[in-house]
């Protein structure tokens, strides 16, 4: 019974109920009789019997004459609730509003408390009486007369029994509200464990889902916050696991695309050498060039394959060293400066002397600065300009790429760090895997730095490198 979630909200909303709500309604019940309702009835019939005895000293004739003492009280009996007894000074009773009282009349009475009286004090006292069968509470008010004298008594006695039968119904009152209370405890205890019941299966059903590969749609957020905060993570993680599933399927249909094309010029170039016994040599020698740069082509491909692995296994390591920043900036350059004058576009480089020497893992980096001018190159139009320019500007070291090409839109500039995206304009960013520049962002921050981009379309693009500068362990 206890295995379920909802069993146990049910029972830990109930349980309390149970045991707090009869217990409260003993403490009730107990805390009425005795600290409000005898109290007030014993406070009640002190002053019954303080009025009767201040009525009954300004008629003498009630101690001279018992007959009209008894008539007097026997007229009055329909309107008393207690009964009411007038005693002589020294205790006979002179009338009792009791009938079964009758035979005692002239009688000597023990009354404990009568001493007290006599002494002209009000007393109330709670006895056990025979003739009654049952507990009573007794209250005795002393009689003076004018002269200051005690003439006479006045008893009051109230059975409890009547104060329980009176009392009675106020039980059952007060039991009828806490059983609907118990009632309403039970069932806004069921309700409130099924509304957190109910969301939370839908996250285990949702869970199973995924795992099942079936869940598309995202959970409705529903019930208390920390069950919200639960169905807000599963949607992040339905949405981040449809992500990496069309992350995975363009990752192969790339593949296919990119690993096709170069296969294919490969395979034609093989066929064209086997079925020419003797080629020219300018016709051999462009047929290599043109297979080294397809082998080359799937060379960079296996390198940015090898670098998504490292990402999604979490190994990537920097090899840091370190590096005279001017001097290696010049190296790295050098082959793309021939491949930009190959494409007619000018060429411009601002690297001051003054650059510092830093901590970096130089193949990494270099790999950054690559790729960024590989698309510079690669889209900027012959007869458009693409420069390098590096610096330091408030303890940070900068390296820019430009050029003029197309530009990206506004739209595409928070996408083009996305793996495998592509351009659909086909103006930037349309080749390849779509991976070149999310690795070179992954490379930067790995460096504890950031990679910024400024573009406008027809207006060219700018790429920032930020590195923090930090000092060499080592000279360079």
């Amino acid at each position: 019974m206890l295995r379920t979630l909802r069993n146990r909200l049910i029972l830990s909303h109930v349980l309390p109920l149970l045991i707090i709500i009869p217990l409260m309604g003993v403490a009730i019940i107990y805390a009425l009789e005795t600290q409000v309702l005898l109290p007030s009835l014993s406070k009640e019939l002190a002053g019954e019997a303080g009025l009767l005895a201040e009525i009954a000293s300004k008629q003498p004739e009630i101690w001279e004459d018992p007959a009209f003492a008894q008539d007097i009280l026997t007229q009055a009996r329909p309107y008393l609730a207690a009964r009411v007894m007038w005693l002589a000074p020294d205790g006979r009773l002179l009338a009792s509003s009791d009938p079964s009282d009758a035979d005692r009349l002239g009688q000597l009475l023990e009354i404990p408390d009568f001493t007290d009286a006599r002494l002209g004090e009000v007393n109330s006292r709670t006895n056990f009486s025979q003739r009654l069968r049952g507990e009573i509470v007794d209250v005795y008010a002393p009689v003076i007369a004018t002269e200051n004298q005690l003439v006479g008594i006045v008893r009051l006695s109230y059975r409890f029994a009547t104060v329980y039968e009176d009392f009675l119904q106020l039980r059952y009152l007060i039991t009828a509200i806490l059983i609907v209370s118990l009632l309403a405890g039970v069932l806004l205890g069921s309700t409130l464990a099924l509304n957190i019941n109910s969301p939370l299966q839908k996250v285990i059903d949702a869970v199973y889902d995924l795992a099942r590969g079936s869940r598309k749609a995202a959970l409705t957020e529903q019930g208390p916050q920390e069950v919200r905060l639960l169905q807000r993570s599963v949607n992040h993680l339905i949405e981040r696991l449809h992500s990496l599933e069309e992350a995975r399927r363009r990752l192969l249909a790339n593949l296919v695309h990119e690993i096709g094309r170069p296969l294919g010029a490969l395979h034609a170039a093989v066929q064209a050498l086997l079925l020419t016994p003797q080629p020219d040599h300018q016709v051999l020698e462009e047929m290599l060039a043109g297979m080294n740069d397809e082998t080359s082509r799937l060379q960079r491909l296996l390198d940015e394959l090898a670098h998504l692995h490292d990402l999604v296994l979490g190994t990537l390591e920097l090899e840091r060293q370190p590096v005279a920043l001017a001097e290696w900036l010049l190296g790295v350059l050098r082959p793309w400066e021939a491949a930009a004058h190959e494409k007619r576009l000018h060429w411009e480089i601002s690297l001051p002397s003054s650059l510092p020497s830093v901590d970096v893992d130089p193949l990494r980096l270099a790999q950054v600065v690559g790729n960024l001018l590989s698309n510079a190159i690669k889209y900027t139009p012959a007869g458009g300009t693409v420069s390098v320019a590096a610096g330091i500007t408030e303890g940070k070291i900068w390296i820019t790429v430009s050029d003029t090409g197309p530009g990206i839109s506004s739209e595409e500039l928070d996408k083009i760090f996305t793996p495998f995206y592509r351009s659909p304009h086909e103006r930037r960013i349309a080749q390849g895997m779509g991976l070149g520049l999310s690795i070179a962002r992954d490379l930067v921050d790995a460096h504890e730095g950031r990679l910024e981009v400024q573009s406008q379309p027809g207006l060219g693009s700018q790429f920032t490198i930020w590195l923090p500068h930090t000092t060499p362990t080592s000279p360079p």
